[in-house]
């Protein structure tokens, strides 16, 4: 389900059914000539819509910190937006989601994730605003000192089982750690991905001599790969989602 094509009565619904609302989180980024821009958000969104009625999904945010690590400027394609211009824009939606009763916020990222334990400017600034918006939140609504309070005593049993106000917005990888699929960047993993997931933008003769060592693997890709990698993908989200396995 879209968030931006539901009415009122339907995001109620959702929100009292408890079903996850789910944020992709994207940047623009150089990914050889063979690839668009847009990878890293494509993926994303393109995997979430396998998941159909299960979740409503936001509209994307596509402007995230890129960095211009991999190619320059002008080679085209980097849109990098700098972490702090991005962490006054995530704190304000989270902020209005929590505001309208959303409990259930998930933001997924495959940018840079290679690292997630440690983070990286893209999701770290996410996560930031996460917990900047809940602290604020929690603060007006129960006046300082809540954490305190006697009736938080169980607070460390709620944060064991997931249910502490912390979870109400969480952010995650696309793939889980040690995820057996090819973690790369234009390479084979994310050129078999785009293979699965949008066939119509890859260019499987312009990865040839690139001139970039990262997307010397690229032409070993190939559907079938994409579709394995989605699958674990999707395995993943549903376990961090709280969704059915297979469903």
């Amino acid at each position: 389900m879209r968030f931006d094509r539901m009415r009122p009565g339907e995001l109620r619904e959702a929100a009292e059914r408890g079903v996850p609302f789910v944020l992709p989180i994207g940047v623009m980024e150089y990914h050889g000539r063979h690839l668009p821009s847009g990878v890293d958000m494509i993926v994303v969104t393109e995997t979430l819509e396998r998941l159909g009625d299960q979740i409503v999904v936001l509209p994307p945010f596509a402007y995230g910190a890129a960095s211009y690590a991999v190619a320059r400027p002008q080679d085209g394609g980097t849109l990098h937006v700098d972490a702090a211009a991005i962490l006054p824009f995530a704190d304000a939606l989270f902020a209005s989601l929590l505001l309208a009763g959303y409990r259930n916020i998930h933001g997924i990222v495959h940018h840079q994730t290679e690292n997630f334990h440690q983070g990286m400017p893209t999701d770290l600034v996410f996560r930031l605003a996460a917990r900047n918006a809940i602290f604020r939140h929690i603060e007006k609504e129960r006046g300082p000192g809540w954490w305190g309070a006697g009736e938080m005593a169980d607070y460390y049993d709620q944060h064991a089982e997931g249910t502490d106000p912390f979870a109400w917005i969480r952010i995650h990888p696309l793939f889980p750690k040690g995820a057996d699929f090819p973690f790369d960047h234009a390479g084979e993993g994310e050129t078999s991905l785009m293979l699965a997931l949008a066939p119509e933008t890859v260019a499987r003769h312009e990865a040839e001599d690139d001139g970039h060592w990262f997307t010397d693997t690229a032409p070993r890709a190939s559907a079938e790969a994409g579709e394995r990698g989605v699958e674990i993908a999707l395995e993943h989200l549903r376990k961090v989602l709280g969704l059915a396995p297979g469903a």
